[in-house]
């Protein structure tokens, strides 16, 4: 079937793992990431970017696109790829990559091994294929999104898919023992068989049938719907017995149109079993057989269960009491009106103390300074600097042994260690305070800032529109008798 062409892994270096991820963080918000913001989130010089961005394209992990408003990069599949299998190598999960042994219309599976040379299987997610694009009737990933990027969507998929597969495998359900999971790979136990599809002969057709409408029973029982509970997602071991796969489709026995799922489950199961092994049964579970008994659906917030369904589910299977959650209610309503009426006292508190410090050290330094000269005029200097010192900082450090005075208030601001004032003394406005202050840190933010990265290689967008649009306004110049 082929396989994913990881030979190039071991030849990439640090730099262009960081590029990589640069593309991708740049992605969150960008369609297409220009080159000097690739450069700027990677933290690299701009020329050093460039090489590697033509040559993480030419291995095609890239995607160079030239658009209407603007030019940028894109990461594709392949470099998608790439970044979470270096971090499940680096975890020490995947040691050898096999060949591929699956592919589905919204997945790719291969076989992998970790250090011991123990086989696994490896789930790629791959949303976005033409066979399966209509995912917001399909699937509720976008939730309040207008629209996202495939790779995200990949990774909500896997990301949902491992949540399931835990919380069932925790419970003793036969699914795949998760391993772990990263970006849009799942990395799962290798289930030795095949799928109920390939399956043509059955020693006990009747004990089959039986345990899987038992286990279709048995997930509702629990909160959960499979939805898609086929032959494909069926695999049967050498020992004849069955596991579960395929999980991002699961919903919950709250949702609008759970009866329709669980019904079309049921029905998936009885004709498979007549038109292959020419078994038909009476006897198959309905909607109203499920009796719930835990709440698989509120743990991983399936689709369909709101929060107030939430709280009403835990408070019929007893794991939450009224009782309790209105004593917690009223004791957090009065722990949060003591802690407000503690705050306002130590903060009118606090803003006394400082305003008498300061006072206490603008009369300290004037009075140091009466000694040495008896005219206004250096008082007022010497005030202005102790204020523009105050302003330059933004938050002054106050140090009160310098300055030796009987107040009562002093006193008790010396039993401090230090205290950072965010308010100065009555004669200074707090309005020039707050504009000093902001005008010095954008002076610090400018002159701290490093110099401007100049895009150079590609011409930008609309310099290339201009320029076409000014050729061809020189050709048309004959045609309309133009000098």
């Amino acid at each position: 079937m082929g396989k994913l062409n990881v030979t190039i892994l071991r030849y990439l270096t640090k730099d262009d793992f960081r590029v990589l991820t640069a593309i991708e963080m740049g992605m969150k918000n960008h369609e297409l990431v220009p080159a000097s913001l690739a450069a700027q989130i990677a933290n690299l010089r701009y020329g050093g970017v460039h090489k590697l961005l033509k040559e993480l394209c030419k291995h095609r992990l890239l995607s160079y696109e030239r658009g209407k408003q603007y030019d940028g990069y894109r990461l594709t599949n392949a470099g998608y790829d790439y970044l979470a299998l270096k971090v499940l190598a680096q975890r020490g999960i995947i040691a050898s990559f096999g060949n591929q042994i699956g592919v589905g219309k919204e997945s790719n599976i291969y076989i992998v091994a970790d250090e011991d040379r123990n086989p696994m299987c490896l789930k790629l997610h791959r949303l976005g294929r033409t066979c399966f694009r209509n995912i917001k009737s399909k699937r509720d990933y976008h939730q309040h999104r207008k629209s996202a990027s495939w790779l995200y969507l990949s990774r909500i998929s896997a990301t949902r898919e491992y949540a399931y597969m835990k919380a069932l495998f925790d419970r003793g359900f036969p699914v795949p023992k998760p391993i772990d999971l990263n970006r849009h790979c799942v990395v799962m136990e290798l289930v030795e068989g095949g799928p109920l599809c390939g399956v043509y002969r059955l020693d006990d057709v009747e004990s089959l049938y039986d345990e899987l409408m038992n286990l279709i029973v048995k997930l509702g029982n629990h909160g959960v719907i499979h939805g898609d509970f086929n032959e494909f997602n069926i695999m049967i071991t050498n020992s004849g017995k069955p596991i579960l796969i395929d999980f991002p489709q699961m919903i919950s026995t709250e949702h609008v149109d759970a009866k329709t799922y669980f019904e079309r489950d049921v029905n998936c199961v009885r004709d498979f079993f007549k038109r292959r092994f020419a078994y038909e049964s009476e006897l198959y579970p309905t909607f109203q057989d499920i009796s719930r008994e835990d709440c698989i659906d509120v743990e991983i917030k399936a689709s369909g269960i709101t929060k107030q369904m939430e709280k009403d589910l835990l408070r019929e299977i007893g794991m939450v009491e009224v009782e309790d959650e209105e004593i917690e209610e009223d004791c957090n309503e009065d722990t949060d009106e003591e802690n407000k009426n503690t705050n306002e006292s130590e903060i009118d508190y606090l803003q006394l103390e400082v305003e008498n410090s300061v006072r206490n050290e603008f009369m300290c330094t004037s009075k140091k300074t009466s000694e040495d000269s008896e005219t206004n005029e250096k008082e007022d200097s010497i005030v202005l600097s102790v204020e523009d010192r105050i302003l330059e900082e933004g938050v002054k450090k106050i140090d009160m042994e310098t300055c030796n005075s009987e107040d009562d208030d002093v006193e008790k601001f010396n039993d401090l260690k230090s205290m950072y004032s965010s308010m100065t003394a009555s004669t200074i406005a707090p309005e020039l305070i707050k504009k000093k202050v902001k005008i010095a840190l954008q002076k610090r933010e400018k002159r701290e800032q490093s110099r401007r990265i100049l895009v150079k290689g590609e011409a930008n967008a609309i310099t290339r529109v201009r320029r076409e649009n000014r050729d061809t306004i020189k050709q048309s110049t004959g045609i309309w008798g133009w000098e």
